[in-house]
């Protein structure tokens, strides 16, 4: 035999220990087992997780281990509840499978059938990672498998605008269920109710209540907000509501907006260990640039995100909701850059692109920051003008429209230019109740164009109803944000093609961004969908910033 495999409890966590391997079997061990470290000898420890036991067999088809009882027992246990879990997920997704009925919606409302899918999913795997296309109905598929009363009492987690959405345009609308909507950040005796739909902003406050009000499910809407981890309160308490519930739900069509490492602190919540430490994480699947770090195979991190259940993804171009669902067009046009809107400091900005290529760490960081803001603020109001313009063209033509910006002058030049047309706003300055204000205003036709940030209302549903155009008047570092943001219109419920204009300038920061997109455009869409022919991710030179930099540097060189 060529080593011993034993089963038990290190450190506080079950795993598998390997002892006793002979040199030659110890190396191709830690060829296959990437996580643990290089140049160490045995005993290897390994944390048990559903597909461990898949790979321990494999290995030892090759390289035959005594096995304690323990190791024994547990081995073939895991191997059959593995396979009969692989057969189950299989079977949900074959393309002929028909979902059970499910009950508990109100009369005349019932979820689609790929919706009843990923609710069947849930309730067989008891975790998912739901990856859906914006406006492909997240939150009924998440209804569907509770409101019949499976997983209940449930908690909702959400983003504050969304909130009294989900009460009053999903729980309220499709179920009988009972929902509380929890405004408060001090915890409180809360009345018996199936869902509590919690703020990402006060969850914090309510961690020690989960277990008094039993909750069994928690779905976090939009789960992208826990993408930074427990480096936030909120990722702090998010771990705390996963580690007192049965089954965990997580619902965004973008949960990487930067780099695809982020991937790995979404999924600890709904599926802890299934990626393995960070460590081993990184090891495995990532590669690292400056301070960051990227997934090396987005398709094959995706493809095994699905195919061990973890993940569902399903596509605006999938036979199974396309015809659900109207076109969706990109217009990509150059406008002018208007000189005379702008006053800008160039000798400032060659310093600060000096810095940034040539400063030490903090200072380089800094000079990053302050290029960053300088450039893409200066980009947004040189193009204003021309945006207005085009805005104004459609909104007059009848068409109402999105429009989306980042920087408060922008906003204010908009509203300037189309004060004529009245235009509301949805960004991150106004309230709770302006917001909604502005929503009805622009729901009404008291206007046609509504400005709203570019990273404000994720999951904001019903503008689908009024308008099939978004403008973008600046562009996002992020392509996951464009995505978010387009699909506040291309969603169930629209009628209409919808057309996302991209409108750039040919300076300021539009090329870098423009060209930076590429790389994490790859990293997204390898791991939403792995078998798009993405292959290896875009390789990347030079940071977004170093990019930015030496476009100001060339620019000072050719005048």
């Amino acid at each position: 035999m060529n080593g011993v495999l034993h089963y038990g409890r290190e450190g506080g966590t079950n795993g598998w220990l390997v002892t006793d391997l002979k040199p030659h079997v110890s190396m191709r061990f830690k060829d296959m087992f990437k996580g643990i470290p290089f140049g160490s000898v045995p005993p290897f420890f390994l944390r048990d997780r559903p597909s461990i036991v898949a790979d321990l067999d494999w290995f030892m088809q090759r390289y035959p281990m005594t096995l304690s009882e323990a190791a024994e027992t547990k081995l073939a246990e895991g191997l059959s509840a593995y396979r009969d879990h692989l057969a189950k997920i299989e079977a949900i997704k074959c393309e002929g499978y028909t979902p059970p009925l499910l009950g508990g919606f109100r009369d005349g409302e019932a979820p689609m059938p790929y919706q009843s899918r990923a609710a069947d999913l849930l309730r067989t795997t008891g975790r998912l990672l739901l990856l859906d296309d914006v406006g492909l109905g997240k939150t009924v598929s998440a209804l569907a498998a509770i409101a019949d009363g499976w997983g209940l009492p449930a908690a909702v987690v959400v983003q504050p605008h969304l909130s009294a959405q989900w009460v009053v345009q999903y729980i309220e609308r499709f179920t009988h269920l009972r929902a509380v909507e929890i405004k408060d950040r001090a915890a409180r005796a809360l009345q018996v109710a199936d869902i509590y739909v919690f703020r990402y902003s006060n969850i914090s406050a309510w961690v020690d209540m989960v277990e008094p009000l039993g909750i069994k499910t928690v779905i976090f809407d939009e789960i992208q907000e826990l993408r930074h981890g427990r480096a936030t309160s909120k990722g702090v308490a998010a771990k705390s509501f996963c580690d007192a519930v049965e089954y965990r739900l997580g619902l965004t069509a973008t949960p990487i907006y930067n780099y695809g490492s982020e991937i790995w602190n979404v999924v600890e919540y709904i599926a802890p260990g299934a990626l393995g430490t960070w460590n081993e994480f990184l090891t495995n699947w990532c590669t690292s640039h400056g301070s960051h770090w990227i997934v090396k195979e987005p398709e094959a991190l995706g493809a095994f995100l699905q195919d061990e259940g973890i993940a569902l993804r399903r596509t605006n171009e999938d036979a199974e909701v396309s015809a659900l669902l109207p076109g969706l067009s990109k217009a990509v046009i150059e406008v002018e850059w208007d000189a005379g809107a702008v006053q800008t400091d160039q000798e400032l900005q060659r310093k600060l692109a000096l810095r940034v290529l040539g400063g030490g760490f903090q200072d380089s960081g800094r000079a990053a920051r302050e290029l960053n803001m300088m450039m893409r603020h200066e980009t947004g109001v040189a193009k204003d003008s021309s945006v207005a313009a085009y805005v104004r063209t459609l909104a007059e033509a009848g068409e109402p429209v999105l429009v989306g910006a980042w920087h408060r002058e922008v906003y204010d030049i908009l509203n300037n230019r189309l004060s004529d047309l009245r235009p509301v706003m949805f960004t991150g300055t106004e309230s709770a109740p302006a917001k909604r204000k502005a929503r009805q205003a622009f729901m009404d036709g008291e206007t046609n164009v509504m400005l709203m940030s570019l990273r404000a209302g994720a999951g904001l549903d019903g503008l689908q109803q009024r308008a099939a155009h978004v403008v973008y008047a600046e562009l996002d570092w992020s392509p996951q944000v464009h995505v978010q943001f387009t699909g506040r219109l291309h969603r169930h419920g629209q009628t209409r093609p919808v057309t996302a204009h991209f409108l750039h300038v040919d300076g300021g920061s539009d090329p870098a961004i423009m060209e930076t997109l590429g790389l994490k455009a790859s990293q997204s869409h390898g791991i939403l969908n792995p078998f798009g022919g993405m292959g290896e991710a875009t390789p990347i030179d030079e940071s977004r910033i170093k990019q930015l930099a030496r476009m100001v540097l060339d620019r000072e060189e050719s005048a």
